[in-house]
């Protein structure tokens, strides 16, 4: 019997590539403000954009989950924490390249494709902090290991030398970039010093951006400020209507015509 799914959706060439849902934003009682992650900064990255006039609500792409129906199409139970849809549901995607910018060791990912020639990852972490995974480490292709204290020069060096070598050792059909803003000067957990304006990108390669860690509150405003950058180098938004005159609520997609 076939399955049928809520999962996919038709989206029109007006919204613009940024995948977003209200329920990213975690809330408990108030008790997430005593956490020094922001559980909330997706939402306010989104009223960052819309201060700046750059999209409204009808532009954004809102994701579905996926029910355990939908993931055992593919999956056994007792695989369901390995995320392999990538290669098995979007046509064209054959090869992958994980660029792991987090400061912390991208350990749950590399577990998961951990022997699988069709992904490709690079991890540059602080080695000093957790998690300090020797198993997972196996995986990574390319690893960066970083000191406490990590600069902007030498961090961008070591960043655009191996994501070339990277590049060049395994061409992928797409990059996953982990843009984690824990690698920002000023984070206690990350131990780095990186200052918002570095801004490594691979060419000529489709990118899939995903936010990650950051625990320091202006986190929200760089991710809205690196939107705005890919924004201004004309990477993102492009065939997109200007919402300067519009309504922030109101959605842009052109009336059907009869």
């Amino acid at each position: 019997m076939p399955h049928t799914t809520q999962l996919y959706q038709h989206v029109p060439e007006t919204r613009w590539p940024i995948v977003y849902s209200p329920r990213y934003n975690i809330t408990f009682m108030g008790l997430e403000k005593l956490h020094p992650f922001d559980a909330g900064k997706w939402g306010k990255v989104i009223s960052f954009l819309k201060e700046e006039k750059l999209l409204s609500d009808g532009m954004l792409v809102e994701a579905r989950e996926a029910s355990d129906e939908d993931l055992l199409v593919v999956h056994t139970r007792r695989y369901l924490n390995e995320l392999k849809f990538l290669f098995e549901r979007v046509e064209g995607i054959s090869r992958a390249t994980i660029v792991d910018l987090d400061a912390h060791q991208g350990n749950g990912h590399e577990r998961d494709f951990m022997g699988d020639k069709r992904v490709y990852i690079m991890d540059v972490y602080n080695r000093h902090i957790y998690p300090g995974d020797r198993f997972a480490k196996q995986a990574i292709r390319r690893k960066v290991e970083l000191e406490w204290g990590t600069e902007d020069d030498e961090y961008l060096d070591k960043v655009e030398r191996n994501l070339q070598k990277a590049l060049q050792e395994h061409l992928p059909d797409v990059v996953v970039y982990n843009a984690g803003t824990d690698i920002l000067e000023g984070d206690r957990l990350g131990g780095l010093s990186i200052s918002p304006q570095v801004r490594p990108r691979p060419e000529g390669v489709p990118i899939l951006m995903v936010t990650s860690g950051g625990y320091q509150k202006r986190t929200a405003r760089i991710i809205a400020d690196s939107i705005l950058n890919l924004y201004s180098l004309g990477l993102i938004g492009s065939e997109s209507p200007s919402v300067s005159a519009q309504n922030s609520d109101t959605p842009l997609l052109p009336p059907e015509v009869p």
